[in-house]
C-alpha cells in the first residue's frame, strides 16, 4: 500500500533575533556569530577593554562567546539563529 508523502511547511526564510535588545532579522540558518558580526554590534571587550570577535569559526578560540538566552558564554559561531533568541553581548 502506498502511502502519501507528508507535507511539511517550508522553514522561514528570515528569523528575528534580539541582540542587546535591538531586534533584528536574520537570514534563517545563520549562525549567531554572522548574525551579530553582520549586525556591527560589538561582540565583547577582554578585561583590558580589547575589542573582540569571532576569529576561527570552528568553536576553538572562543572569541564568539555571548550569553545567549540566558546561557552565559554560549560560542555563537556553532549555533544557528533562532526566532526569538535573546543574544547579549557585553
Amino acid at each position: 500500500m502506498a502511502t502519501e508523502p507528508t507535507s511539511h511547511p517550508a522553514p522561514a526564510a528570515v528569523v528575528t533575533v534580539r541582540i542587546n535588545g535591538r531586534p533584528l532579522s536574520a537570514p534563517a540558518g545563520a549562525s549567531v556569530a554572522a548574525v551579530i558580526l553582520q549586525s556591527g554590534i560589538p561582540f565583547r571587550t577582554s578585561v583590558s577593554g580589547e575589542p573582540r570577535s569571532a576569529l576561527c569559526g570552528m568553536g576553538i578560540c572562543e572569541e564568539c562567546r555571548a550569553t545567549v538566552d540566558g546561557v552565559p558564554h554560549t560560542r555563537t559561531c556553532q549555533l544557528l539563529a533562532a526566532d526569538g533568541m535573546d543574544i547579549r553581548t557585553a
